[in-house]
């Protein structure tokens, strides 16, 4: 397997498109799915704000948009991704079927996390007058925020598998490549190379994750 510097090039752009794409939707794709998550924990039977007939609402929501395979989402919303972006093809135009489909599953991963927080705390914060608001950041993202920051870790490596399909339809990044390289041409020494890429910046983004949750976990001591 030899490759010359051109392919070379490309893969490292190919890399760093990969890199911007996964990134990007993942921030946005908290700005979105972090408060969707800490509505759908409060306003539960059992949150803290009890509001039944709005957690059936965003469940429902939440739901469909889960059970949207991402290569369908992806075709599904080319003209939103237009509309914003201006065209359908290349990195920046995967970020928004990429955050679409990253809220929902951040979302249920921050309800989760938000859940598993002991009830007795909640009640001794209730206890001592704290506003519902002061709740929500001061006891249950606090004492959530090991179990959130895995969850980082966890959408980080979904998010770059959906970045991967996206190449499918020209979304740019190493799926591109392997399939345009890959799949259509033939050269599987460069899809080889795509894939062990993709394993290994997976490896290095769960690790760092679980090294700062550690490091969390043991201030929390």
């Amino acid at each position: 397997m030899h490759f010359d510097s051109a392919t070379i090039k490309m893969l490292l752009e190919g890399t760093r498109d990969t890199l911007y794409m996964v990134v990007v939707s993942t921030l946005m794709g908290y700005v979105l799915g972090l408060p969707l998550g800490i509505l759908l924990a409060t306003s539960n039977v059992d949150g803290i704000r009890p509001r039944p007939w709005l957690y059936r609402i965003l469940d429902i929501v939440v739901n469909i948009l889960r059970s949207i395979p991402f290569l369908i989402l992806l075709i599904m919303i080319i003209p939103l991704t237009r509309f914003i972006v201006g065209k359908s093809y290349g990195s920046s135009a995967t970020i928004v079927p990429l955050t679409i489909a990253a809220a929902p599953f951040i979302a249920r991963m921050v309800e989760s996390s938000l859940k598993e927080v002991d009830r007795g705390v909640i009640e001794a914060a209730q206890s001592m007058g704290a506003s519902n608001w002061t709740i929500i950041w001061k006891v249950l993202v606090a004492e959530a925020r090991t179990s959130l920051l895995v969850g980082v870790t966890i959408a980080l490596g979904t998010i770059l598998g959906y970045s991967a399909m996206a190449g499918t339809v020209g979304g740019g990044g190493l799926g591109d490549i392997a399939i345009r390289y890959g799949y259509y041409r033939y050269e599987f020494d460069i899809m080889i190379v795509t894939v062990i890429i993709l394993v290994v910046l997976v490896q290095i983004l769960q690790g760092i994750g679980m090294m700062l949750s550690r490091k969390i976990d043991r201030r929390r001591i």
